[in-house]
C-alpha cells in the first residue's frame, strides 16, 4: 500500500485499470419484471484513472452498442458514485448509483424509475482479483425486501 494514499477507499476500483473481455448475460428486457428470456454476448471494455485517482472512466462496446461509466470517489463521504450512459438511451444519464466496498463486496445503490415502474437498483463488484472481477446489476420492485438479478458481467483482463 502506498503510504501516501488515504486508506480510505479511493482506491477499491484499481483492479479494474486496463482492458477487459467481457461475458454479459442479461434479460433481454431488463425493465420488465415480468421479462424470463436471457441473451448472452461479449463486449471489450477499457478502464482507466482520472483526477489524481479519484474517478475512472470505463468504456464498454460491443458491434451493436456502447456504454459509458463515470465513477468519483468522495473522501468526506467515503463513498463512490457511479454515473452510466449507453447508445441505448441516447441523451440519457443514470441516476448516481452510491455505496463502497466492505470485505471484498462492492455495493452501490440507487432508486430509479424504469419501464414505467419506481424500483430500487443494485450494483454488486466480487471476485476482484488481478486478472478476474464479476459485476451484477438487480432490480427490486417491492422496496428492497426482494431483488431480481437481471445483468451479470465477468471481466477477464486482457491487458
Amino acid at each position: 500500500m502506498d503510504p501516501d494514499v488515504p486508506p480510505d477507499g479511493r482506491t477499491d476500483f484499481d483492479f479494474l485499470f486496463g482492458r477487459w473481455q467481457v461475458r454479459n448475460r442479461k434479460l433481454l428486457d431488463v425493465t420488465d419484471p415480468a421479462c424470463e428470456e436471457w441473451t448472452e454476448f461479449d463486449a471489450t471494455s477499457a478502464i482507466e484513472p482520472i483526477l489524481g485517482g479519484l474517478g475512472h472512466v470505463d468504456r464498454i462496446w460491443t458491434d451493436t452498442f456502447e456504454g459509458f461509466t463515470l465513477r468519483q470517489y468522495d473522501p468526506e463521504a467515503k463513498l463512490w458514485r457511479i454515473w452510466w450512459a449507453s447508445s441505448t438511451r441516447p441523451g440519457h444519464l443514470d441516476p448516481a448509483m452510491e455505496g463502497s466496498f466492505t470485505d471484498g463486496l462492492g455495493r452501490f445503490h440507487c432508486e430509479d424509475v424504469l419501464g414505467g415502474h419506481t424500483v430500487k437498483v443494485r450494483f454488486d463488484w466480487t471476485n476482484a482479483s488481478p486478472d478476474t472481477a464479476r459485476w451484477e446489476q438487480a432490480f427490486s420492485y417491492d422496496g428492497g425486501a426482494t431483488w431480481r438479478t437481471n445483468w451479470t458481467m465477468d471481466l477477464s483482463r486482457i491487458a
